[in-house]
């Protein structure tokens, strides 16, 4: 099957998209664009590939399913569309950034900027009926999306993968510690984060000092 997805990722993905449960999944998906409201756009779906390369990749940040507002989900991981105001948990990812770089909060919650410097937003899930929080869950997106994890874990060394909650904490129980650094905290949604846990959880001067540690360039978080 012919899936349009950024080269990079293609060579390396190209047996999953042949694999039943794709097809399966593929054919499900072209029924809900054509009866439902779905979100991201259709060509939006494979935005975190084809903004982070597989060689750029530096950070992986996993997410659940996409933001199921409208206008909100991109196709990355905990990002909007420009001009769409930041949801809560974006909102407590930025002033965990404050407060552990002293950056000011952004205008935009659009992070294609972290995209662009080896960030890969993964959601677990890459699609979602809108106004229905993890409607498409279990049919085929996880199997992919944990063949693009253990991709990333098995042909490169060194990646940051930031897990928050046990959602993206099981999701990445099998990468190897000892190859990769593995950051994890409570989740950055207000119900998980104001009981402990997130604030204070540094991940992203402890990613850049992993990062400089190994002679890549930080990230500007």
């Amino acid at each position: 099957m012919d899936v349009k997805i950024a080269d990079s990722w293609k060579q390396r993905l190209a047996p999953e998209f042949e694999k039943e449960y794709f097809n399966t999944l593929v054919a499900f998906l072209k029924e809900e664009y054509k009866t439902q409201k779905i979100y991201p756009a259709g060509k939006n779906i494979f935005n975190a590939f084809e903004k982070c390369s597989f060689e750029d990749t530096k950070i992986v940040i996993i997410g659940q399913d996409p933001y199921h507002g409208a206008g909100q989900a991109n196709g990355l991981s905990f990002s909007v569309s420009e001009g769409v105001p930041s949801p809560p948990s974006l909102v407590n990812i930025f002033k965990e950034i404050a407060s552990d770089l002293g950056k000011p909060i952004p205008p935009s919650g659009n992070l294609e900027r972290w995209a662009e410097q080896g960030v890969l937003l993964l959601n677990a899930i890459l699609t979602v009926r809108a106004g229905q929080p993890a409607s498409h869950h279990n049919k085929g997106w996880e199997k992919f999306t944990d063949a693009v994890i253990q991709t990333i874990a098995a042909e490169k060394e060194g990646v940051v993968f930031l897990l928050w909650g046990k959602y993206a904490q099981d999701k990445g129980s099998k990468i190897d510690r000892n190859k990769h650094c593995v950051l994890t905290a409570k989740h950055p949604s207000p119900m998980a984060a104001n009981g402990g846990g997130w604030f204070g959880c540094k991940h992203f001067s402890k990613a850049n000092e992993y990062l400089k540690s190994k002679g890549e360039r930080e990230i500007d978080w």
